[in-house]
C-alpha cells in the first residue's frame, strides 16, 4: 500500500505538471517570429489593425497602423499603401506582401503562421525588421 501511495504521489506531481505545460492558458505570445522580406526602418512602433477583406475594411484602416493579415493580394495595396509595417500568417521571399513593401519601402514580415490570432486590433507593438521579429508592447483593451 505503501509503495502505491509513492508511484500514485509521482504519478499526480507528473500529470499537474504535464497539464500545466499544455493546457493551461497563459495570457497570450509576448513574441511574434517571421521571415523578413522587407527591412525599411530598424525598429518602429505602433498600432496594430487586422483585415480581412480590403474592400469591406479599408475605411478603419488608418495612416501609420500596421497592417497585420493571413496573406495579400492586388486588393490589399489601398490599405497597404498606408500602412507603416505589414506582418502575414502565410507567404515568402516572393509572396505579393513581400514585392509591395519592398517597392513601398516599408518593413514587412511575413509567415508568422499565427499574427492574425495572437494580435488584436489596437495592440502596440515594435516590428523588428532585422530580425524578423513582432514583440507585443502592450494589449488593447
Amino acid at each position: 500500500n505503501e509503495k502505491n501511495y509513492f508511484w500514485d504521489t509521482v504519478n499526480e506531481k507528473r500529470i499537474k505538471q504535464i497539464i500545466k505545460k499544455y493546457f493551461t492558458t497563459e495570457e497570450k505570445e509576448k513574441e511574434i517570429k517571421g521571415l523578413v522580406v522587407s527591412k525599411g526602418k530598424k525598429k518602429i512602433k505602433g498600432k496594430i489593425k487586422i483585415i480581412h477583406n480590403p474592400f469591406k475594411e479599408k475605411g478603419k484602416f488608418k495612416k501609420g497602423e500596421i497592417l497585420v493579415t493571413a496573406m495579400t493580394s492586388p486588393e490589399f495595396i489601398i490599405v497597404m499603401q498606408k500602412a507603416k509595417a505589414i506582418i502575414t500568417d502565410q507567404g515568402g521571399m516572393t509572396s505579393h506582401a513581400a514585392i509591395v513593401s519592398r517597392e513601398l519601402k516599408i518593413p514587412c514580415i511575413v509567415g508568422t503562421k499565427i499574427a492574425t490570432q495572437t494580435l488584436k486590433d489596437g495592440d502596440l507593438v515594435e516590428v523588428d525588421a532585422e530580425k524578423g521579429v513582432v514583440k507585443i508592447l502592450k494589449n488593447a483593451r
